[in-house]
């Protein structure tokens, strides 16, 4: 164990294998209680919590902060093969050699013979090549179902989108936004509430194939959203407050008329 932890150190072994080493230390009779209490499903948190912190360094645009968070999701990723390593199923090495050997069989335009895809394409081959390799029997079966609605509607569009069942233009799409506003009508007419969560979630669905079609990536941006409204409302709060008022005193034509007023200081701001 000795000669063990000395390796860690050792500048000279890459740091690949010191960070399996590490985590195989951590996970041994001598190393720390609560690494070797663990397992795969009792890591999904943390596994889930690191993503997050990723996303959220690539929104703030935080170069230093990434780099940090990417090595924490990384130990995540060695721990859990780890686990499967202590019970001779796979090991890291064998992770990426299968995920090495993924990229070169889906990139067949670069390692076999050369020709100039546009990203597009590249995107609409990926998705021929998994259905044609018997990877996947069916174009949709690799989205997890845990995956954020909004980010998965999109990524849906996007599957079926690689094989042709798309809209042309994104004007085709807010016709279809039309369209599902004017069943929401239908169905909010008509009492049935079940129909009108349908035809909601419909609405919702195109509203991510528009963002799609104009290649912007809905979760992001309705995270934007939601931090403008949450920066405006507070200072909708702010303003009521230091009337000495409280919200029941305004009516909503007043409320509405702060929260112009507020639209208009923050646009200034910007």
């Amino acid at each position: 164990m000795t000669d063990l932890r000395s390796r860690v150190t050792d500048k000279n072994i890459p740091p690949w294998e010191r960070l399996k080493l590490v985590m195989a230390i951590l996970r041994s009779e001598n190393g720390c209680s609560w690494d070797r209490k663990q397992t795969h499903r009792s890591l999904l948190p943390y596994l889930i919590e690191e993503t997050y912190e990723v996303v959220e360094a690539i929104e703030a645009g935080d170069s230093a902060a990434l780099c940090e968070e990417l090595g924490d999701l990384l130990c995540q990723i060695v721990f859990h093969a780890q686990l499967a390593n202590e019970r001779n199923e796979w090991n890291a090495d064998a992770a990426v050699e299968a995920i090495v050997q993924k990229l070169i069989r889906r990139h067949p335009h670069v390692f076999g013979e050369p020709n100039d895809l546009d990203p597009k394409q590249v995107r609409d081959q990926w998705e021929r090549l998994k259905l044609e390799s018997g990877e996947k029997t069916s174009l949709l079966s690799g989205l997890p179902s845990s995956m954020p609605a909004l980010t998965m509607a999109y990524r849906i569009g996007e599957k079926a989108g690689g094989i042709g069942f798309d809209w042309n233009r994104p004007e085709e799409v807010i016709d279809k936004l039309l369209e599902e506003l004017t069943e929401i009508k239908e169905a909010m007419a008509s009492g049935d509430q079940v129909k009108q969560a349908e035809e909601v979630g419909d609405l919702l669905f195109a509203a991510a194939s528009l963002a799609r079609k104009l290649n912007i990536e809905p979760e992001t941006a309705l995270k934007q959203a939601l931090a403008k409204f949450r920066q405006r409302f507070s200072l909708l709060e702010e303003k009521v407050r230091t009337s000495g008022k409280h919200f029941d005193d305004f009516t909503l034509e007043e409320l509405e008329a702060i929260w112009q007023e507020v639209k208009k200081r923050r646009d200034q701001d910007e």
